[in-house]
């Protein structure tokens, strides 16, 4: 749709075929968003190479064993608070000053049906989607009037972390394929009238 895409991801193979796949216009890069000194200095590269993005997407989440909260290891469910909270907090500390300075920008960081909901055996996965839902509208409120941070529920999708939940069940759900026709055009259309919104891509 002739818009460049900067993107991580913290394995080294997905990232190159990725890259493969879409050209030498964008730039998939290795990076465990976990890691904030890791997230700075991808973010010190972007920010010289091409600017301040126009579209900030915070989608990084891993899942736990599906488990109750005491049964859940303390590396699972510590990995999942890393990279669910803490690593949209670090993209967002290390873009977010650029993208202030200019006064431009939309952030959308995803969340979940479970930010807005609960259920057995997922309780980690929960509360860092809730979190998300609660930085994310504190965060709106602290924008210049130009800017926007939305939480997003994308859906439910036939992903491998779907899969983790959901078993064979997951294949009743859209593709990844088939949910980005909609979802695309969805989160382009987004402007400064939906800031602190909690959304749903609507499918």
């Amino acid at each position: 749709m002739g818009h460049r895409i900067i993107g991580c991801g913290r394995d080294k193979t997905a990232a190159e075929k990725i890259s493969q796949s879409v050209g030498p216009t964008h730039e998939i890069s290795v990076v465990d968003v976990s890691s904030d000194a890791q997230v700075a200095s991808w973010a010190v590269h972007v920010l010289e190479k091409f600017g301040p993005p126009d579209f900030l997407i915070n989608n990084a989440a891993i899942i736990h064993q599906t488990a109750e909260l005491w049964k859940i290891p303390s590396t699972e469910f510590d990995a999942v608070i890393d990279i669910n909270i803490k690593g949209t907090a670090n993209v967002l500390r290390r873009f977010l000053p650029a993208m202030v300075a200019v006064n431009r920008g939309i952030i959308v960081n995803f969340s979940s049906g479970w930010g807005r909901s609960t259920s057995p055996g997922v309780s980690a996965y929960c509360a860092t989607k809730w979190a998300i839902e609660g930085l994310t509208q504190s965060l709106s409120q602290e924008l210049p009037a130009n800017m926007a941070a939305v939480a997003l529920n994308p859906g439910i999708i036939d992903t491998d972390m779907l899969r983790a939940c959901f078993g064979a069940d997951a294949r009743h759900y859209p593709k990844p394929e088939t949910w980005a026709k909609k979802a695309a055009p969805f989160i382009l259309s987004l402007s400064p009238k939906e800031n602190g919104k909690s959304l749903d891509i609507p499918f």
